[in-house]
C-alpha cells in the first residue's frame, strides 16, 4: 500500500509575510494557550475558596452576561455535552447561584439567570479579570485592542458566532417583553 499524499497547499495572500511563518504561528498558539491559563488563574483563588471550578465560572460568566439564556444555547456556546453542563449547573442551582425557568412562548426552553448571590459571585470574578484586562488594554492602546478582538472573533467558528448573535437577539426580544 502506498503512503497517502499530503494535501497540496496553495499559498494564501499573505504566505510570504514574516508574521505568518510556522514559528510565528507556533508562538501565537503557545502564547494564547498560556495567556488563557494565566487569565483564568486570576480567579482561581476565589473559585477555590468557594469550592467552585472553572466550569462553574464559565457558566456564571455566560449566564451573567446573557440573562435568560436557554440551556441549549449555553451548551452550544460552551461546546460541551448536556451531561457535562448538568453536573456544574446542578451544583450552581443547589448553591442558590442560578435559577431556571420555563420559557413563556416555548415551554420546552429552560432559561437560566443568576440569583442575587450568583450575580455577586460572578461580579467578584469579573472584577478580578476586568482589572487584569484593563491594565493590558491601557498598555497596548486602541489599535491593538481592535486587532485582538478581530483575531479572537476570527478564531471562533461560524456556528459560535451565530449562537452569540442568536443569544443577543433573544435577549433583546426578552428585554422588549416578547420572550
Amino acid at each position: 500500500m502506498s503512503e497517502p499524499k499530503a494535501p497540496t497547499r496553495r499559498p494564501g495572500a499573505g504566505a510570504g509575510l514574516l508574521f505568518l511563518r510556522e514559528e510565528e504561528m507556533r508562538q501565537a498558539q503557545e502564547l494564547m494557550m498560556l495567556a488563557w491559563r494565566d487569565f483564568g488563574g486570576v480567579v482561581d483563588p476565589v473559585l477555590e475558596s468557594l469550592g467552585l471550578g472553572r466550569a462553574h465560572h464559565r457558566i456564571l460568566q455566560l449566564v451573567g452576561h446573557h440573562p435568560g439564556i436557554a440551556v441549549g444555547d449555553l451548551i452550544d456556546l460552551l461546546g460541551i455535552t448536556k451531561q457535562s453542563l448538568g453536573r456544574a449547573l446542578t451544583d450552581l442551582q443547589e448553591r442558590g447561584y442560578v435559577t431556571q425557568e420555563v420559557g413563556r412562548r416555548d415551554r420546552r426552553l429552560r432559561l437560566l439567570s443568576l440569583t442575587e448571590s450568583g450575580a455577586a459571585v460572578e461580579r467578584r470574578l469579573f472584577d478580578l479579570q476586568r482589572e487584569k484586562l484593563m491594565g493590558v488594554y491601557r498598555d497596548v492602546g486602541a489599535a491593538a485592542i481592535d486587532g485582538f478582538r478581530r483575531v479572537v472573533q476570527g478564531l471562533m467558528d461560524e456556528r459560535t458566532r451565530r449562537v452569540i448573535e442568536d443569544v443577543a437577539a433573544a435577549a433583546e426580544r426578552a428585554h422588549r417583553g416578547g420572550a
